[in-house]
C-alpha cells in the first residue's frame, strides 16, 4: 500500500454510504471512517495508487456533497499506521506536537516530517471534537524531533496553528498524549 485517499463528505449518513461504495469500487483498505465537527464525515482508504485513485474518483463523481478529496502517493507507512491506532511513547523520548487548522495539510505535514527525520509518528488526531483541526505527535531523540517538527512547520505554512518540542516529557504527559508508555 503506497497511497492514501481522503474524502470529506458534508453529511454523516451519505458519508457512510459513500465509504461502503468506495471500498466496493476498488481493492482498497478502509483505514478509518468517522465523523468530524459540524456533521461532516471523513473517509480514509489505502492501497495501490490506481485503486485509491479509482475509489476517490468514485466519491467525487457520486453526486454527494464532497467538501474535499485528495490522494497522497508514496505515503509513509507510519502515517497509515497512526490513522489506525496510537503508538506508545518510549521512556525518555522527546515529543513533538504539531497542530494544523485543517486535516489534509496535517496529513501532508506528518508524512513530510517522518520522511525528513528518524522519528516515529505516535498519534494522528483529525477533526472530531477539535473544530475540524488536526494534530499529530512525533517521538524520537531531541534533534530528530526538532528536525521533523521544522519539516512539518514548512509543510503547513499559514495552516500551522502551533508546533512544540518537549525534550524530556513527564511520563504522565507521554501516556496522556499517546495512551501508553513502553
Amino acid at each position: 500500500m503506497d497511497s492514501l485517499g481522503v474524502v470529506e463528505v458534508s453529511g454523516i449518513a451519505s458519508g457512510v454510504e459513500l465509504a461502503d461504495a468506495m471500498v466496493k469500487a476498488a481493492e482498497v483498505e478502509l483505514v478509518r471512517a468517522g465523523t468530524l465537527c459540524s456533521g461532516r464525515f471523513l473517509i480514509y482508504v489505502a492501497g495501490e495508487r490506481e485503486a485509491v485513485g479509482t475509489s476517490v474518483a468514485l466519491a467525487e463523481s457520486s453526486g454527494r456533497k464532497i467538501v474535499g478529496s485528495f490522494v497522497i502517493s508514496h505515503i509513509s507507512p507510519q502515517v497509515t499506521a497512526a490513522l489506525r491506532k496510537s503508538e506508545a511513547a518510549m521512556p525518555g523520548e522527546a515529543l513533538g506536537v504539531v497542530e494544523s487548522r485543517f486535516v489534509s495539510p496535517a496529513l501532508h505535514a506528518a508524512d513530510r516530517a517522518v520522511k525528513r527525520s528518524a522519528v516515529r509518528l505516535l498519534k494522528f488526531v483529525s477533526g472530531q471534537g477539535i473544530a475540524g483541526k488536526a494534530f499529530f505527535v512525533l517521538g524520537g531523540d531531541v534533534a530528530a524531533v526538532r528536525e521533523a517538527v521544522e519539516a512539518a512547520r514548512e509543510a503547513l505554512g499559514s495552516r500551522l496553528v502551533e508546533a512544540v518540542v518537549i525534550p524530556n516529557p513527564a511520563e504522565a504527559l507521554a501516556r496522556a498524549l499517546t495512551g501508553a508508555v513502553r
